[in-house]
């Protein structure tokens, strides 16, 4: 019987070893692919594992040069994926995100879009929400909302030949051309104009410092998936969103008097400069006057963006938007491509249909830690307040392979390990002394 427990001792310790060798492997593994946004392969046509979305990382890959980093500047890391999706468990599946029992929403081009109530912040169906693609002009609301914050609208800002030289849509600046900034942006709004973003930024301390803080912005509104590299939207190295940010900065940005009224100005009178005299500027918008209690919107175009779009209507009393980004003309504009998609939106909305998601007010813990040494006050009702976005899942730290006992049984099989070993080494001694006599 002796003989058979100390052949036992070594077999033992050494499964106590390969315990603790698979723990402490297996932990740090399972983190990684959290942190980098990998994931198992599930199945299912909506997959709500983040990792297995199409660009959940990254947008698709440029076709021409415009994202490269200036010569000795480094590529811009991709933003990191959060754990839990903003906007609820369903902004995280892949492919149409639609209410139980709705009708298929239209076809469209686009390849990421999302419907949204402008009040509620309901998001009532989408496609690829949080999948990350280029915004084009659309990053120009994220710098409306920025200006409106930080500038008086009576500051007068010069014109400059570098604004002239802008690539791409232009409303018209020239060198020495006076303009104030609440006609800056409308003309920002209304035309898409390049020169007139590069006039805002200049006043908001440069392009630099304008593009700190958009990305701030974007960051405190939640907007995780964003990140302006221009403030026109031109393409440039790290410049990403989703339509699910999209639509959140564009609810933000309406709830701005400023915002809304250019956005669904039809025209303004807009100064000459050197001499030369003041013109017209029409709203770019095609669904203004046309679509049924339209309330303005954004459109956007890149070569690697493709074409973007954002717009708002309202109809028996509710406020829907629509984003899509990276979509094609070939079919028809995307603007009426919106239309369709606002159609379908209302009709979901007129039916009642359970929500599919929600957009979020400000920005929520990627990976909430809760401190065990901090009370939160009880409100009225005797509960403790909670950010609404995280009144579904309650915060928990990171788990190993074990789950929530995985250091503490890592910790245990150590000990068991010194305390076997110890008792093997003293038999081994007491069997040769024995043999010493």
């Amino acid at each position: 019987m002796r003989h058979a427990a100390i052949r036992f001792v070594p077999a033992l310790v050494l499964s106590l070893c390969a315990l603790v060798i698979t723990t402490i492997v297996a932990a740090p593994g399972a983190a990684a692919a959290r942190s980098a946004g990998q994931a198992e392969p599930t199945t299912g046509e909506n997959d709500t594992t983040q990792g297995a979305c199409q660009n959940r990382q990254l947008p698709p890959p440029p076709v021409d040069t415009s994202e490269e980093p200036k010569p000795g500047e480094p590529s811009p890391e991709p933003l990191p994926v959060p754990e839990d999706p903003v906007g609820g468990t369903r902004m995280g599946e892949c492919g149409l995100v639609q209410p139980e029992g709705s009708e298929a929403p239209p076809t469209v081009t686009a390849a990421t879009w999302a419907i949204s109530d402008l009040d509620s912040g309901a998001v009532l169906a989408a496609k690829d929400p949080h999948a990350r693609e280029r915004p084009a002009s659309l990053i120009k609301v994220l710098l409306a909302i920025v200006v409106i914050r930080e500038l008086r609208p009576e500051t007068v800002v010069t014109g400059t030949q570098e604004d002239a030289n802008q690539e791409g849509t232009r409303v018209g600046i020239g060198p020495g051309g006076e303009y104030t900034v609440e006609l800056l942006l409308d003309a920002l709004v209304m035309r898409s104009g390049n020169d007139a973003a590069y006039a805002l930024a200049r006043a908001l301390g440069g392009t630099e410092a304008a593009l700190e803080k958009m990305n701030a912005l974007a960051k405190e509104l939640g907007a995780l998936d964003t990140r302006a590299a221009t403030p026109s939207g031109l393409d440039g190295p790290g410049m990403m969103t989703s339509a699910y940010d999209q639509s959140l900065i564009f609810r933000a940005a309406m709830q701005h008097e400023e915002f809304a009224k250019a956005a669904k100005t039809p025209r303004i009178d807009f100064p000459g400069y050197g001499g030369r005299p003041g013109f017209q500027v029409n709203n770019d918008n095609r669904l203004l006057g046309e679509y049924e209690g339209f309330l303005g919107g954004k459109t956007g175009f890149t070569d690697d963006a493709r074409h973007t779009y954002v717009g708002a209507a309202e109809r028996d009393g509710r406020r829907l938007a629509v984003v899509l980004l990276r979509g094609e003309r070939e079919q028809e504009p995307l603007a009426q491509q919106g239309a369709a998609l606002l159609d379908y939106g209302f009709a979901l909305a007129a039916a009642d249909a359970e929500p599919v998601g929600e957009l979020v007010t400000q920005s929520p813990d990627v990976q909430p830690k809760p401190n065990p040494n901090q009370r939160s006050e009880p409100t009225e009702s005797g509960s403790a307040d909670k950010p609404a976005e995280n009144k579904s899942t309650e915060a928990e730290t990171d788990r190993s392979a074990f789950g929530n006992v995985g250091l503490p049984l890592v910790i245990l099989a150590g000990l068991a390990v010194l305390v076997t070993l110890a008792m093997w080494l003293r038999r081994r001694r007491a069997r040769a002394a024995r043999a010493a006599r």
